[in-house]
């Protein structure tokens, strides 16, 4: 940052290409620079260049970051995986290779991890315009939020596939905890947000690629919040949760997207649906629910 505000200051630098290395992801680096627009910077793009052979083998990288020697702190936790998995969805833009090794089925992967990308090739025409088409932080921080993220659609093209998922019943916490290795390892990436029938108020985040799952608090479900709060709110959230809005949960819901070559899809929609409560507990109500085994208190770290 302090080189950037200098090249800012001196006024002879028009555009800076900041080059992130090794497990920096883009969306931290954007938000430090858009944060200083007052001292002359303005964020003009953001974009990650992508050889789609090397997708798939990247998110099946399981190994932590640490192992090999790209951790940022002593406390990085990430994979190769994930953190991958993060720089390619989170840019508006992605540069594409043009590999000879990249067949069919790498470009369909990557089509459906981040549909809504623009792709462009990394040697074209089009790459210098890219890189002063404007960026919002803001809208692209929103994309990404459990609670309102661009998810994936439906998807089936040249042996890949995406499977949306979507239940209003909550998870029964101790047998979603004991398929959580099987619905990790049952696609290349999987992602969304999930309530647990003990835990009615608090949206949780589903993040899983190279067979590692991270589950955490996203925050309350609005339906759980006063209606004072909701002007505190976003509007791009408060959006979200109407369109799944229910009568008598609001809008806590199962919404979770699996892509993967070679997906499941039955078998995967079995095991999800055997997650859920059955319709005896579910008739018990939610002050049973809440005396369910707190099987997720290990996880989150409670």
């Amino acid at each position: 940052m302090p080189e950037l505000a200098r090249l800012a200051a001196d006024g002879a630098t028009g555009l800076a290409i900041v080059e992130l290395w090794d497990s920096v992801e883009p969306k931290a680096m954007a938000e430090v620079i858009a944060a200083h627009g007052g001292e002359g910077l303005a964020l003009t793009s953001v974009m990650t260049a992508v050889d789609p052979a090397l997708l798939l083998p990247y998110l099946a990288n399981g190994d932590d970051l640490a192992d090999a020697g790209l951790a940022a702190a002593a406390t990085d936790r990430r994979t190769i995986a994930d953190t991958w998995a993060r720089q390619l969805e989170y840019p508006p833009v992605l540069a594409l290779v043009d590999s000879e090794e990249a067949d069919d089925e790498d470009r369909a992967l990557l089509t459906q991890l981040h549909p809504t990308a623009r792709r462009i090739a990394v040697d074209g025409e089009e790459l210098a315009a890219a890189a002063v088409a404007g960026f919002d932080v803001d809208a692209a921080a929103a994309a990404q939020h459990p609670a309102c993220a661009l998810l994936p659609q439906e998807a089936d093209d040249c042996g890949v596939a995406t499977c949306v998922w979507h239940s209003c019943r909550p998870f029964h916490p101790e047998r979603l905890y004991q398929a959580l290795e099987d619905l990790t390892c049952a696609a290349a990436r999987s992602r969304g947000r999930f309530w647990l029938a003990d835990r009615p108020d608090t949206l949780l985040a589903w993040d899983a690629a190279g067979g590692a799952l991270c589950v955490e608090s996203a925050g309350p479900w609005l339906a759980s919040l006063p209606d004072a709060a909701w002007e505190m709110v976003p509007p791009v959230r408060r959006a979200a949760a109407a369109l799944d809005w229910h009568p008598e949960h609001g809008d806590r819901c199962q919404h979770l997207v699996f892509t993967s070559p070679g997906l499941d899809r039955d078998g995967l929609e079995r095991l999800l649906e055997s997650c859920l409560l059955t319709d005896a507990e579910y008739a018990a109500g939610r002050e049973a629910w809440k005396r369910l085994p707190p099987a997720f208190d290990s996880l989150l770290e409670v």
